[in-house]
């Protein structure tokens, strides 16, 4: 090689440079800079991709994505739009199509204040043939009161990944959460508590639904104890549902007492 000559390019990036077509080059870019969170510019590449290669196999894919960057972007209303348009293109798209329907409910619900098509695509969403996207949509709708969302919270508890929002949510709105059939059905935590120089132990049985509520029968003391050992007293649920019954999920003592908690 003469001195001041470029190096060769490696065969490989040779090739793929034959081999790449335009609209996949595009499409790469715009791949590159949703990575980067460049999403102004990735939204852009989108649109142009969508333009200028109507018929390229992979319209799918650029439509829901060019909705991701603009929900990246912020721009919710927009995003929330781009998603309805991939839906409306794209039926058949199973997996894609769940992701959309999700998030375009997560835009409506930062939207629902605002702007009245956001507040109508959730109540809409509440009757989606997916229970997710229900669920998704009525947690939503909780946010600011709306009980026409309890049905769906219901189903909710049923859900493994819903359930404790759910259950919050309908506590928040006044109404009983209904634990039967769900995973905390039946299950319950046991506080023991057993006061300084006496000899008898104070046993409450705590349904596990309610597990939040064991930190009001925690002292000031106890309840920094329980931060320094790293005890999440908001997951105290979730620790129960994965541990064997008998397990001690922590044991607290101050100057007047001890206190233990087991699941049964």
């Amino acid at each position: 090689m003469l001195h001041g000559e470029l190096p060769p390019e490696p065969a490989a990036l040779i090739q793929r440079a034959s081999r790449e077509s335009p609209s996949d080059a595009l499409l790469r870019e715009a791949k590159g800079l949703r990575y980067a969170q460049r999403w102004f510019e990735a939204a852009a590449a989108y649109r142009r991709y969508l333009a200028d290669f109507p018929t390229a196999s992979r319209q799918a894919d650029a439509r829901f994505w060019l909705a991701a960057s603009l929900e990246g972007d912020q721009r919710w209303d927009e995003a929330a739009q781009a998603y309805t348009d991939f839906l409306q293109r794209h039926p058949d798209e199973r997996m894609l199509g769940k992701e959309a329907r999700l998030n375009r409910v997560r835009c409506w619900g930062i939207r629902q204040w605002d702007s009245p098509k956001a507040a109508e695509g959730l109540e809409a969403a509440l009757t989606d043939g997916l229970d997710d996207v229900q669920v998704a949509a009525a947690l939503q709708l909780a946010r600011r009161q709306d009980r026409r969302a309890i049905p769906a919270l219901q189903k909710g508890l049923r859900m493994t990944t819903t359930e404790e929002a759910c259950r919050l949510a309908l506590q928040a709105l006044g109404v009983q959460p209904d634990l039967a059939g769900t995973s905390t059905a039946g299950r319950f935590l046991v506080l023991r508590i057993q006061e300084k120089g006496k000899p008898d132990v104070v046993t409450i049985r705590i349904a596990l639904g309610l597990a939040r509520a064991v930190g009001s029968y925690l002292s000031d003391e106890q309840l920094r104890q329980a931060e320094k050992k790293g005890v999440d007293l908001s997951r105290l649920m979730d620790e129960a549902l994965k541990a064997p019954k008998g397990t001690v999920l922590f044991s607290l003592e101050d100057a007047q007492r001890k206190t233990t908690l087991i699941t049964e």
